[in-house]
């Protein structure tokens, strides 16, 4: 199962990322569980300074910017 999770305080931006990664792992068909971080002390835990940032399997991928569902899966698999 993947781990997916959303860095972010809550922004459009950060909810439009979980839902990119959602449509992503659904169209996979992958087992995978979607965690949002919120709070500022544990996204800098991930060395992120700029939201939103997504991170699979505790590895950051993309911080700064929402990626597109296609873009997602590149990362997912």
């Amino acid at each position: 199962m993947k781990k997916i999770q959303i860095l972010g305080t809550g922004c459009p931006k950060c909810k439009k990322l979980a839902e990119n990664a959602e449509i992503a792992a659904k169209e996979m068909g992958i087992e995978y569980e979607i965690e949002k971080i919120t709070k500022i002390g544990d996204i800098m835990k991930f060395g992120v300074m700029i939201t939103p940032a997504l991170a699979v399997d505790g590895k950051v991928k993309i911080a700064g910017k929402v990626a597109s569902p296609d873009d997602i899966k590149a990362m997912l698999s």
